[in-house]
């Protein structure tokens, strides 16, 4: 493990890790205007949501590492207190990373960029069309992080209306993360797309408290071929099944094929039913990897 001090390296070396390291990170698409009403459109990487009521965002336009000036955003924000944080989706990814150039002062990204600029409803600068979601904001405060080169500046945003693109919704009027397509930022040049093999399920943790790993029987605890991760899905549960639950279970066609076939050798027996335990975890089928598991700790 390479330990680094902050304090001993270049301010670009922490930069470079801390992008490469702490990612995917979801990318603000800022729109702004200047105090004479010139418009700026520029991502970010540095953002997130942070309350539901008041409704917050926040991201930080850093001061560049290069030569310590700040970004435009940054000084339309602290001019005029208003942006629109559009979503940028794979289908508009390329024309966002061009917005990202630093052209000068008073060149309109949007023309550049070749996105579509419509008009917002309670604040001055624009919302992308294309974006599946845009946020109207107001500032509500700017924090500078320091004076020096790679400094951020939190911009606190307390979203005054949301717009979506109905095509992104599900049947329940919720997000579709597929239809959503999104796509966040990674270290260097690289980009992850939210989308097909990238997207799973995880089941949040039970309202009434899973028992934890530390009461999972021991030889469940200390499996070889279980990860952590299939772990935490049994400790996520509320109770373990009862013997009579387990010993039912051994007639399921699948477990009673096992059996028979690994009858004169109880290791390699153990092996499968843990394997076939761990698939079962991976596929959501939590009670039945109980069960499977269990037997396997009677061999």
């Amino acid at each position: 493990m390479k330990t680094i001090d902050p304090q001993d390296v270049k301010t670009a070396e922490v930069h470079a890790l801390l992008l490469g390291a702490i990612a995917p990170r979801p990318i603000a698409f800022a729109s702004t205007t200047d105090g004479e009403g010139n418009v700026n459109l520029s991502p970010f990487s540095f953002f997130n949501v942070f309350s539901a009521k008041p409704p917050i965002l926040v991201f930080s336009p850093a001061r560049r590492v290069r030569d310590n000036t700040s970004k435009h955003t940054l000084e339309n924000v602290l001019e005029n207190r208003e942006v629109v944080i559009n979503i940028a989706n794979y289908a508009i990814v390329e024309q966002m990373s061009l917005a990202s150039t630093e052209y000068d002062r008073g060149i309109n990204e949007f023309i550049k960029s070749g996105l579509t600029p419509e008009a917002s409803v309670l604040v001055q600068p624009p919302r992308v069309k294309e974006a599946p979601v845009a946020f109207e904001c107001k500032v509500n405060d700017i924090i500078s992080l320091g004076p020096e080169g790679g400094a951020g500046n939190l911009v606190i945003c307390e979203v005054l209306l949301i717009h979506v693109n109905e095509s992104i919704l599900d049947e329940n009027g919720k997000v579709d993360p597929y239809k959503l397509d999104a796509v966040a930022r990674m270290g260097g040049d690289y980009y992850l797309r939210a989308n097909g093999d990238c997207i799973f399920e995880l089941p949040k943790p039970i309202r009434n408290k899973g028992i934890g790993l530390d009461q999972l029987p021991g030889f469940i605890r200390n499996s070889g071929i279980l990860t952590g991760n299939n772990l935490a899905r049994l400790g996520n549960s509320e109770a373990i099944p009862s013997e009579a639950e387990v010993e039912a279970y051994e007639a399921d066609p699948l477990v009673s094929y096992t059996f028979s076939k690994y009858k004169n050798d109880p290791i390699r027996l153990r092996q499968e039913l843990e394997h076939l335990g761990k698939q079962l975890l991976e596929d959501n089928q939590v009670e039945q990897a109980w069960k499977v598991l269990l037997l396997g700790g009677k061999v």
